[in-house]
């Protein structure tokens, strides 16, 4: 029987799962609404898509008192909240009749699926010990199965058995999930930080490049990620499939540029170990601008592999993202920084929906939408030219000569 940390990263990755695909459902049951409900949900994609907009900005602002909800009810409670919650939420946009019910059940799905990020990463840092880049390179992996499953299971369940039904399979097993975990004692962080190495003393002026740049990096990043794994269902009906009709199509091709996402982060999560951050971080980011620029034009098979080479760049960025917070800030600080951090980001990603919605909308295509990605993406590579780029991640024990002109070292514990 595996232990109780093996046990609790379980837990926690399947979290990162149903996140994930729960955020992404909308993006393919919608083009099974507009055939199979267009009197009471219409006709037009980009409205319906714009539903998920108080999902997103849910997502993002929940984030924000996450850690001090962690200190007044503890981690397991508000996991156990995250699966229960997300899970009915999700059951209750599957029951939904009218667009005004399905936006209030997408809205609350948001609220509890912000828990996760905040809470369950900065949970998963400390029971990963000193394999922190292998077990957030895992994560990350599991995070990407969600969006990568979603579009290709909710095509298939809506295409068979409707689309309310791609909504209430999903919520049963987080429901499921949910009772399961209740009954995992409470993980004891205690002890977990007592096998790890002292957390060194890290110059503050270090500390605070570090937070900036990953501050901004997830405005823009949080962006592009959601914005992409919005569309790409639609880019793959538009440029490949061809016709709405071909649900199950658009999920597989859809899938299968995702995939390309989870492996990156697999292989990066590894490499991070063994390299400085900048160094893994700069390839993904220089990546990122030709190619959306080259996918806002591109038509046929070319598509695929454009959309593979943009999820193995966005979906490996996460996983040095938050990696780098794990490396330059103290572990008491961990889950209030996450919760800002995500914050940031997903108040980014909630303007994906609409800015996608208006942008299609507008223009019958999305050429647009990819440009402006493309302009997005510039500012995360102008960014990681500022990351840290120092051999002390690597080597923690080199960080005490490199504070010693620091006049205040206890204040690196409060940045």
């Amino acid at each position: 029987m595996p232990d109780p940390a093996r046990r609790q990263i379980i837990f926690i990755n399947a979290a990162h799962t149903l996140t994930h695909y729960g955020l992404l459902i909308l993006a393919t049951a919608v083009l099974g609404i507009v055939q199979q409900s267009p009197v009471a949900f219409g006709q037009e994609y980009g409205p319906i898509l714009a539903l998920g907009t108080g999902m997103f900005v849910l997502y993002g602002l929940g984030s924000l008192p996450m850690g001090w909800l962690a200190e007044r009810f503890g981690r397991k409670a508000m996991m156990a909240g995250f699966f229960l919650g997300t899970g009915g939420a999700m059951i209750l946009a599957g029951l939904a009749p009218s667009p005004l019910l399905l936006g209030l059940a997408l809205a609350v799905m948001g609220a509890f699926s912000a828990i996760y990020h905040p809470i369950g990463t900065a949970m998963l840092v400390e029971a990963a010990g000193q394999r922190v880049g292998r077990a957030v390179g895992i994560n990350g992996v599991f995070g990407n199965l969600g969006v990568a499953l979603a579009p290709v299971v909710t095509a298939l369940v809506a295409a068979r058995l409707g689309w309310h039904v791609a909504f209430l399979l999903p919520g049963v097993i987080s429901v499921v999930l949910g009772l399961f975990y209740l009954r995992e004692p409470a993980f004891d962080t205690a002890k977990a930080a007592g096998q790890q190495k002292p957390f060194p003393v890290i110059p503050p002026a270090v500390v605070r490049r570090a937070v900036i740049v990953l501050l901004t990096i997830a405005a823009v990043s949080g962006l592009v990620f959601n914005a992409f794994t919005l569309l790409l269902p639609k880019l793959m009906e538009e440029r490949l499939a061809g016709s709405p009709d071909l649900l199950p199509v658009v999920g597989l091709l859809a899938f299968a540029a995702t995939l390309c996402g989870g492996l990156t982060q697999y292989t990066v999560g590894h490499m991070i170990d063994r390299r400085t951050l900048k160094w893994v971080f700069m390839p993904l980011a220089t990546l990122l601008v030709p190619c959306l620029a080259l996918l806002a034009f591109a038509q046929g098979w070319v598509v695929l592999p454009l959309s593979a080479l943009i999820a193995a760049s966005v979906f490996g960025q996460v996983t040095v993202n938050e990696t780098m917070t794990a490396r330059y800030v103290a572990p008491a600080l961990r889950t209030k920084l996450y919760s800002i951090r995500f914050t940031v980001g997903f108040l980014g990603a909630a303007l994906a929906s609409p800015l996608v919605g208006l942008l299609h909308e507008a223009t019958g295509g999305l050429t647009a939408p990819m440009l402006v990605l493309a302009g997005v993406g510039a500012v995360t590579f102008v960014c990681a030219l500022f990351f840290p780029n120092r051999p002390e991640e690597l080597r923690p024990e080199l960080w005490a000569a490199a504070a010693q002109p620091e006049r205040a070292p206890v204040a690196v514990a409060a940045e």
